[in-house]
């Protein structure tokens, strides 16, 4: 697939995890149904190996689907395995370099300049800032935008609604967002609610497109 179009397009990243596989499918297939264009399965959730293979199975060939946390290159593979079709990382190593071998386009993660640099010479295809509150937030994205004008930067970590506005006015390419758009549903939690903090995610992201 090509992230960096997709990212461009959709500007946002739904981050699924949780303890109840049944209840993770149904969030990232109800996502999907709201309209969310990029969903990623975090490796540390329950049988989320599985929830990926089965998303897969029920989204088609043609519908972005992700892997978080992966961490090793044993990750990669099993992700791969699993189709998922790009990879996210909280850190640079084997996690981002064994994905990009196997040819899934990675979202890596940083804080860092020196990381920047440093995912680069990894294969990555676009940056994942995190932790991106405690890093500085908007402000911090912003000064990013400086010295890497060209990079795709995506905050992760405490993206609520007002601030996913405020990250894309300073220049980030999308945001990765979870609990605040996911709540309890990957737990067994309300899709309605879920239902409801899409839209209003899809439409602050929509707004600060416009």
């Amino acid at each position: 697939m090509d992230l960096r179009a997709a990212l461009t397009a959709h500007r946002l990243v739904a981050i699924v995890r949780g303890d109840d596989p049944e209840a993770a499918l149904r969030t990232v297939l109800t996502l999907a149904d709201e309209g969310v264009g990029l969903i990623e399965v975090s490796l540390t959730g329950r049988d989320a190996l599985s929830v990926i293979e089965r998303a897969r199975e029920a989204l088609g060939p043609d519908r972005p689907l992700g892997a978080g946390t992966v961490l090793t290159a044993a990750d990669a593979r099993a992700a791969h395995d699993a189709g998922a079709d790009f990879a996210v990382t909280p850190a640079l190593g084997e996690g981002v370099t064994a994905a990009a071998a196997l040819g899934l386009p990675v979202l890596a993660g940083v804080m860092t300049p020196t990381e920047i640099v440093t995912a680069r010479g990894q294969g990555a295809t676009g940056l994942k800032v995190f932790p991106a509150a405690q890093a500085g937030g908007p402000a911090y994205l912003r000064a990013l935008r400086g010295p890497f004008p060209h990079e795709l930067l995506v905050p992760v970590g405490g993206v609520d609604e007002a601030a996913a506005r405020a990250y894309l006015a300073a220049g980030a390419t999308a945001v990765g967002v979870g609990s605040p758009l996911i709540g309890d549903a990957a737990d067994g939690g309300s899709r309605s609610a879920l239902r409801e903090r899409a839209r209003a995610f899809l439409a602050a992201v929509g707004e600060a497109t416009a």
